[in-house]
């Protein structure tokens, strides 16, 4: 089996020039599913560019999904061939998060789990405790995505006794790298209550992904809940969220947090990030650079990148960066400075990917 997962990393799939779509992950050729959707990417500090996405049964969220993931050698030039990191039957697989701890470079990809039958809004269980219910859950792997090991439920400890649904990301997790949290593991969540109420929180570690805690809720309204989100690493060594609309205006939510995510800041709309309700991608670029990127107008389309130099207080720099659809996606910074992106093309058949570089002031 290993030997067939190591010769399958031969069988290159795609080849793209610079700046040009390659095509990660697409349904009905080269993944069996009909349906393909929710990409995450991460660059490994061994330089190998892991992706991740769900491949559905159905074009449904949760459709018997199974994780799938693709890696790259030369920075998103040429992809493996998909294979499956952990499926479970016909029960659905969501909301991939990559992370790497740095020392060990074990990689952690988070997911949630539905029970066969079981959706978002379904009016499943209340809390960890059913086996039945909604189940928060990671897989890692210590050769750079090649292998995956069996799945951990961190369900008990994570998901909180009011939610009916957890979800991690999805996109990435991030480890901390100054400040008195340095070191930490930090993945971001939302949950959703029995009355279809969102929040945001972050599972953290600071034993290299062997426990996990859960942090305080993100202080919010209920005209103004949080859903699908992201964090990076402040100049300063806290952490600055971006959350996705649940209700509210049209903007994109956003908190601070000065002690690694075990408290933040009440939640407030960043009104220079207008969104059509869609994930985003966040990525921090380097001590003071932020990269933020998600569609913007009606509808999901025109993927525009934007730099901030002070934390998330302000974008100084915009750039329509994707024309045209554009809907969920993940970042990675790259050898040469580029910054890659696996995106959708506002479809639920494909993933790509495309090399871009940053826009200047």
């Amino acid at each position: 089996m290993r030997i067939a997962l190591l010769l399958s990393l031969l069988c290159l799939s795609a080849f793209a020039a610079d700046g040009a779509d390659v095509i990660v992950f697409e349904a009905k050729k080269n993944l069996p599913h009909p349906s393909v959707r929710i990409p995450a990417l991460l660059r490994t500090k061994q330089g190998t560019l892991i992706a991740a996405a769900e491949g559905r049964d159905k074009s449904s969220d949760q459709a018997g999904n199974d994780l799938v993931v693709s890696i790259s050698k030369d920075d998103g030039a040429t992809w493996s061939k998909p294979r499956i990191a952990y499926e479970q039957g016909t029960d659905s697989c969501n909301n991939p998060c990559l992370l790497q701890e740095a020392k060990s470079g074990r990689v952690f990809l988070f997911y949630q789990t539905f029970p066969t039958g079981g959706h978002e809004f379904s009016g499943l269980p209340v809390g960890p405790a059913d086996p039945k219910g909604n189940r928060s859950c990671f897989v890692t792997s210590d050769d750079d995505g090649v292998t995956w090991s069996k799945p951990t439920d961190v369900s008990a400890i994570l998901k909180p006794a009011e939610a009916i649904t957890t979800a991690s990301g999805p996109g990435i997790g991030i480890q901390l790298q100054t400040g008195p949290k340095a070191g930490r593991l930090v993945i971001p969540f939302n949950s959703q209550d029995a009355k279809k109420n969102f929040c945001n929180w972050v599972a953290y570690s600071d034993d290299a992904g062997a426990t996990w805690q859960r942090g305080a809720l993100v202080p919010q309204t209920d005209l103004l809940q949080l859903n699908e989100v992201q964090v990076a690493e402040t100049s300063d060594g806290g952490l600055y969220l971006n959350s996705r609309r649940w209700k509210g205006t049209h903007y994109r939510k956003v908190s601070w947090s000065k002690d690694g995510g075990e408290t933040w800041t009440a939640a407030q709309d960043d009104l220079k990030l207008p969104e059509p309700t869609c994930q985003g991608s966040l990525l921090r670029i380097d001590d003071h650079t932020l990269a933020f990127l998600n569609p913007v107008g009606k509808g999901r389309n025109n993927g525009t990148l934007r730099l901030s130099h002070d934390n998330g207080r302000t974008w100084d720099t915009t750039q329509l960066t994707f024309p045209g659809p554009f809907a969920y996606s993940s970042m990675a910074l790259l050898k040469d400075g580029r910054l890659g992106v696996l995106y959708e093309p506002s479809s639920n058949t494909l993933v790509r990917f495309r090399a871009v570089e940053l826009p200047r002031k």
